[in-house]
């Protein structure tokens, strides 16, 4: 008992003393991982006055930020620049660099095997990286999507054996759960709540402490188990419910229902319902990874996920049937096989108005189309060349069409995987004689195009 109040009573000491200097903005603020996530968390913390470290091992990255460049399409150079010439910004491939930092916040890849297991072989790696400059007083957050139990079962004895210091101690680990939705203009990092959870109370205040001087609203949990279970929780709701509406979609195409017209409808009820949208697959970092680092948990405390299994079996399978619906309509329609056709597909980063092709499903309507002997092309204002995949190695360096009459008047048909702002749809209606429409894209066109209009 006796040692436990000499632990509370040290780490009391650490509490304090960390607090003040996030008061007085005197701390240096460090992100490992300069992506989708870790970018707009440094700029943030750097906006309102902290000094701020980023640390990858992408040189390039790394090289760019400190020119005042972006590579992330809706952070414009400007933000980029701001924050290099702030005085108050270093960005490196140097890990050493970490152990002047105050923070360490944790911002890297957790994808799946390709046994659909968690590999969390980046977070592994980047700890053992930075464990050996961890020092006394130092808060160290990961906020990489993860399971229950990764950062006080995985995290913290890899930071204790790297550094010989003792979590909670000499210094304090905690897991917030990263919430960026890239693309939103109706939220930024501050405004969107920040849920934390720490081993202590001590280690609460600190991580309360630092997120309080950047977001509007930090909501506490009582354990970094609880938080990483609320990551996985909101996007587990959401891949449920879009499996939901996808196999509404199929069955209301079936009888001939159009199921958008269904959802809008149903979403004037001002209670009881909440509006998901069907769409040609899951993409993007999240939707399509959390639930199964639930499912790989849950095995472990011999429960079954088999709601969760379920969804994503059907979110899988819905490439293989926007696929089947267009081979369907270009024989109807134009009596032609999918087999030689050209084909064109419209949108490529996984969600509208962003350069994003993490998990994108046009990567596998893509695949898909040129298994079945397609010629594909791309149009995305977005994303210009296709970058290198881990999945899909065979379209990279692929080079998006101009968006011109011309160009478009070569196609046998167009599918529409995403629903880009920046699209003239004008142009697509009026030079192809068959549109796949997976998005809805094509609302409100007039009657004289409804027949080369296939919504799948």
């Amino acid at each position: 008992m006796g040692e436990v109040m000499k632990n509370n009573s040290v780490l009391s000491d650490v509490s304090d003393k960390f607090i003040d200097k996030i008061n007085s903005k005197s701390s240096l603020i460090a992100v490992v991982g300069l992506g989708y996530v870790g970018l707009p968390l440094i700029m943030g913390f750097n906006k309102v006055g902290f000094s701020t470290l980023g640390v990858d091992i992408d040189e390039k990255k790394t090289a760019a930020l400190l020119q005042g460049k972006s590579y992330i399409a809706h952070f414009p150079d400007e933000m980029i620049a701001g924050m290099s010439n702030s005085g108050r910004f270093d960005a490196t491939t140097d890990f050493s660099k970490l152990a002047r930092a105050d923070v360490i916040l944790l911002c890297v890849p957790t994808p799946l095997s390709k046994h659909h297991e968690p590999d969390l072989s980046y977070v592994t790696d980047t700890t053992k990286a930075i464990a050996q400059y961890v020092r006394k007083g130092q808060l160290i957050i990961l906020e990489s999507t993860t399971y229950p139990g990764t950062t006080t079962e995985i995290l913290q004895p890899l930071l204790e054996q790297g550094s010989g210091l003792k979590a909670n101690e000499d210094f304090v680990v905690a897991y917030s759960p990263e919430r960026e939705d890239p693309g939103n203009p109706n939220y930024e990092t501050a405004t969107i709540p920040k849920v934390i959870g720490a081993s202590t109370p001590e280690g609460q205040e600190m991580t309360a402490a630092l997120y309080g001087t950047l977001i509007e609203k930090v909501v506490r949990v009582s354990s970094p188990e609880a938080a990483e279970a609320v990551k996985l929780t909101e996007n587990i709701f959401r891949a449920v419910n879009i499996a939901l509406v996808n196999e509404l979609k199929m069955i209301y195409d079936d009888m001939d229902i159009d199921v958008w017209e269904v959802i809008e409808a149903a979403a004037t009820k001002p209670f009881g319902f909440m509006p998901f949208y069907p769409g040609p697959g899951l993409g993007g970092h999240c939707i399509p990874i959390d639930p199964f680092y639930l499912t790989w948990k849950a095995r472990e405390y011999d429960h079954q996920t088999r709601f969760i299994e379920l969804a994503g079996e059907i979110n899988r399978n819905m490439p293989k049937y926007v696929i089947a619906r267009l081979a369907e309509a270009l024989s109807n329609q134009q009596k032609k096989a999918l087999n030689g056709a050209d084909i064109l597909v419209v949108g490529i980063g996984y969600k509208e108005n962003v350069d994003d092709m993490r998990e994108s499903p046009s990567l596998v309507l893509m695949e898909l189309l040129s298994e079945r002997g397609a010629n594909i092309s791309y149009y995305d204002p977005h994303i210009p060349v296709v970058p290198q995949t881990r999945e899909h190695a065979d379209f990279t360096g692929m080079k998006s069409i101009e968006w011109t009459p011309e160009n478009l008047q070569k196609y046998d048909a167009a599918l529409i995987s995403t629903k880009h702002a920046a699209i003239d749809w004008q142009p697509l209606v009026e030079n192809l004689p068959l549109i796949i429409d997976t998005r809805n894209a094509l609302k409100g066109q007039p009657e004289k195009y409804a027949d080369k209009i296939v919504k799948a």
